[in-house]
């Protein structure tokens, strides 16, 4: 392809498209992974309020217990299911997503209400994470994939706003922060924290999930 191509609209949209097709695909899919998870969850609230003495399926053990986590007050920070959240606000990432993925270049303020709205998002998901790993004391398996999409959602939505340059920051700041996302230092950055996020889990339960 030539380069006049490539400077008209038509290219340039082009080869945006191309640019960020790994960045939607994987919101896309973290987001339908934290949608069932939502779906799991949110159903067993209504199972357990049923029926509060009810086994779930991932009441593996002492640590791995759905039903401990649901059973608490954090489970249910605004009055209703934590899940519902999810069900409410992952349909939306999706169509975010799938957007994107047809071409749709979205303004800047959308995008930045977006990621402040994500940031929240980011923000609750870690602290249900401390509030299980500490007070609770219990690991449900469909919040942590929820908590690991989130990440995934959040990385990526930042990779984006910063190859956009929608962010409000200083020229040197944005200069540095988009050479090190083209440099793909992001998704070493995202792989560090996971695994850290790993390390946390396991040296904090890892005798009881590997008994």
């Amino acid at each position: 392809m030539s380069t006049d191509l490539l400077d008209t609209p038509a290219g340039s949209a082009s080869l945006r498209r191309r640019r960020h097709t790994g960045v939607w695909v994987t919101m896309l899919v973290a987001s339908l992974a934290s949608l069932v998870a939502s779906f799991v969850l949110a159903t067993d609230a209504i199972r357990l309020a049923e029926n509060p003495g009810l086994d779930l399926s991932c009441n593996i053990n002492a640590v791995i217990s759905c039903g401990t986590v649901a059973g608490s007050w954090q489970a249910s920070v605004l009055g209703f299911p934590n899940a519902f959240l999810g069900l409410m606000s992952e349909p939306v990432v999706i169509t975010v997503a799938v957007a994107g993925l047809a071409g749709v270049r979205f303004p800047r303020w959308f995008m930045l209400t977006a990621q402040m709205f994500y940031l929240i998002g980011f923000a609750f998901a870690y602290w249900l994470f401390e509030q299980a790993m500490v007070d609770i004391g219990a690991l449900c398996p469909w919040c942590m994939l929820v908590t690991v999409a989130t990440t995934f959602v959040f990385f990526e939505l930042t990779r984006i706003n910063v190859l956009e340059g929608h962010l409000p920051l200083p020229a040197g700041a944005q200069a540095a922060l988009e050479k090190a996302v083209r440099l793909r230092l992001d998704v070493f950055a995202l792989a560090v924290w996971l695994l850290l996020l790993a390390l946390v889990v396991v040296l904090r339960y890892g005798e009881a999930l590997f008994a």
